[in-house]
């Protein structure tokens, strides 16, 4: 049985990875983690670690694990380039499931975004994405909306930095055909929920995700960090996982 060490322990996805852990057959908790604690200790008591905490802890466990030739899952999100950076290199080291979401949904949604982007493009239709969570997330656009700005980037030839409009305000003029617009909503206590919109002259196709439990994230990291074990060092998602690729 996969033991599984748990950081971020008693955040409201922490305490959600637990209750997953439990239930797979295939898994137990090995040792949790929170702020403050040892993490070189907790991360030698588990053979995979499961972390879904804050970007600024990601230097830490990824240093750890490195030391300790632990395989780890991370589902956290809102990293700079440098810290993607960090990952890619630790990969070299230890095998990694980096992903910006583990629900299985929501990598069907990369998955049909690449498709119908290859088949309309945005020549003939402007494209938008949209994503709204709870009032309580720190990073924007999150990082499953990155994830389809990335896969809307590849698949048109764009780029993120110079051909997507984060919003819009004023008197902006017509919108400018190629460009992709990106639109951040927060409230309540919203799981998550993602929208592409390819619109057309005289019809328009939206491709929409709506999670309404965190469970659906947290048993898909577990289903990672059982697929992770007999792999070796190297950079994977969830795409992986799943056999999408």
């Amino acid at each position: 049985m996969l033991s599984i060490l748990i950081t971020g322990a008693n955040g409201r996805m922490g305490k959600t990875v637990q209750e997953a852990v439990q239930a797979n057959p295939e898994t137990k908790i090995g040792a949790v983690h929170d702020e403050g604690e040892d993490l070189k200790l907790a991360m030698t008591q588990a053979k995979c670690t499961i972390d879904f905490t804050v970007q600024s802890f990601t230097d830490q466990v990824l240093s750890t694990a490195v030391n300790l030739n632990k395989p780890i899952v991370m589902g956290t999100t809102g990293h700079t380039e440098k810290q993607r950076e960090a990952i890619r290199e630790a990969s070299q080291t230890i095998p990694i499931v980096y992903a910006p979401n583990f629900s299985i949904g929501v990598n069907t949604l990369f998955w049909l975004t690449r498709k119908a982007t290859e088949i309309l493009g945005n020549e003939r239709c402007d494209i938008e994405v949209t994503e709204m969570h709870h009032r309580h997330k720190i990073d924007a656009p999150s990082g499953t909306a990155r994830r389809l700005l990335e896969i809307l980037n590849e698949a048109t030839g764009t780029n993120y930095e110079n051909d997507i409009d984060h919003g819009r305000l004023g008197n902006i003029g017509a919108r400018e055909q190629g460009r992709i617009g990106m639109h951040t909503l927060r409230g309540g206590d919203v799981v998550g929920d993602h929208t592409v919109m390819f619109a057309a002259d005289g019809e328009r196709l939206e491709l929409t995700h709506k999670a309404s439990s965190r469970m659906t994230f947290a048993a898909g990291a577990v289903t990672a960090a059982v697929w992770l074990q007999d792999k070796e060092s190297g950079l994977y998602d969830m795409q992986d996982v799943l056999g999408l690729t």
